[in-house]
């Protein structure tokens, strides 16, 4: 027992020091991996390195490989530019309008590319009235429910882990599940910060009505004088793949320019759209006829397919595949490899029963890994969690696809806190006066996540799945 808890120490220290000292946390696992192997087990080097997880890293590398050619040649800007171009200027739906562009930018691979739309909704709701904090959460919760789509990477980590360990996580169920606990959020915030956009939209109804024909020749003139939605100079490209490199996510604040249209789409880019189309159709033909789809394949298939139409952006995106992500999760997941061979994780899963309640062991681990992921990787809890929580599933009485979804959102909703990425870009957007009013928001929304998403969770999910 003394050898699975030095395990266990070292296992939370090299948590601590990647994060207090930088450095990357992958690398620290994958050295604590083979340490503790060899010294407290009598594994081999072979053993060790054999618990890296290659699915993952092909499945990883395919995704990010594929969309950053999309955002290389342009596509990812295009469509953002034509979704915009449609929107109009109705300030109750922006945020609305926002999450969804911006889910579709987080579920290409990397959430964190979903960023790219954080300073220009800042620009739209200065220009229409909506509050920054109703803007800020609306794109925060659009990254979160993206990166639980298949082909993102909160998705991928959490069932390719569940897969791994022989629970069947179907994708397109945590993905809905994800979008639903994202969207009841986005309603909260509509209840907490929008009311004075309904309160104004009543008001121009009225006026709208009572007005006569000078009124609506008035609003006319103005409507026609307001210029178009546009991204402007804020370019999807700027963002950096890789959840960790919080310094290169916060990007250039680019204005929304209001005299660029949108430009027609070149060749290549009407490829890159019928090829991600293909991409989600394939996946979900082949899951609706019982096979599993590789995703990752899948991606370099239609990756080589655009390298070969355009060599020089296919040259130019391999270096923006996500091996910093790789890394991440493949450490971690080595390093839980030896502590499983140890009986360590055993050991964690006879204390989670020693709860008594396995329902209350599974809301004490979704609070663990709230609380955990609101200063330190989202990714990387993921990656640690979702194996620690086998023992609690094995032992019965708790759905395993029910957990570890369960666990995998709650570890994910905290990010809108000003210590993680989201919630710091938010306040770095904002303009000046309002970024001590939304670091306190962001505070209370972020830490209330940490008791809040386990009880929504563990209650309307967990709880269910037990007694169905």
């Amino acid at each position: 027992m003394l050898a699975q808890l030095i395990a266990l120490g070292v296992f939370i220290a090299l948590f601590a020091i990647g994060a207090v000292r930088g450095v990357h946390i992958g690398v620290l696992m994958l050295v604590g991996a083979a340490g503790t192997g060899l010294l407290l087990t009598d594994m081999t080097v072979e053993d060790i390195i054999a618990g890296f997880p290659l699915s993952i890293m092909v499945l990883l590398a395919g995704v990010t490989y594929f969309f950053a050619i999309a955002q290389e040649n342009g596509t990812v800007d295009r469509i953002i530019d034509w979704a915009l171009e449609k929107v109009g200027s109705s300030a109750v739906l922006l945020p609305l309008v926002f999450f969804v562009i911006t889910a579709g930018i987080a579920s290409m691979g990397a959430p964190l590319a979903g960023l790219v739309m954080m300073p220009v909704g800042m620009q739209v709701a200065r220009k229409y009235g909506v509050d920054y904090a109703l803007m800020g959460l609306a794109i925060c919760f659009a990254i979160g429910a993206g990166g639980f789509a298949p082909t993102s990477l909160y998705g991928i980590v959490t069932y390719s882990t569940a897969d791994d360990a022989g629970i069947g996580l179907s994708p397109f169920l945590l993905f809905g599940i994800a979008v639903i606990v994202y969207l009841l959020m986005l309603t909260v915030a509509y209840l907490m910060f929008g009311r004075r956009l309904f309160a104004g939209r009543k008001t121009a109804a009225v006026s709208s009505r009572g007005g006569g024909a000078a009124d609506s020749n008035s609003t006319a003139a103005s409507a026609a004088a307001e210029p178009r939605i546009s991204r402007g100079g804020a370019s999807a490209t700027k963002v950096a793949f890789g959840e960790d490199d919080e310094d290169e996510a916060l990007f250039d604040a680019g204005a929304a320019s209001a005299d660029s249209g949108t430009r027609p789409f070149t060749g290549v880019q009407i490829l890159t759209v019928v090829l991600m189309v293909g991409l989600i159709g394939s996946v979900v033909v082949l899951a609706a006829l019982g096979q599993e789809p590789d995703i990752g394949l899948l991606c370099f298939l239609f990756g080589a397919i655009l390298a070969l139409v355009d060599p020089a952006t296919g040259k130019a995106a391999l270096p923006k595949i996500d091996w910093s992500t790789v890394l991440l999760v493949g450490g971690i997941i080595t390093f839980v490899g030896v502590l499983q061979e140890m009986g360590a994780v055993d050991l964690l899963g006879d204390g989670a029963k020693a709860i008594g309640s396995p329902l209350l062991a599974a809301f004490v681990l979704c609070v663990v890994g709230g609380l955990v992921s609101a200063f330190a990787s989202t990714t990387g809890i993921l990656a640690a969690l979702v194996p620690l929580a086998l023992p609690l599933i094995e032992a019965g009485g708790v759905p395993g696809w029910a957990l570890i979804a369960a666990l995998g959102i709650c570890s994910a909703v905290v990010d809108v806190s000003p210590f993680s990425t989201l919630g710091a870009t938010v306040v770095a957007t904002a303009p000046g006066e309002e970024k001590p009013r939304l670091t306190r928001i962001l505070v209370k929304f972020g830490m209330s996540m940490v008791i809040i998403g386990p009880i929504v969770l563990v209650g309307g999910l967990v709880l269910p799945a037990m007694l169905f």
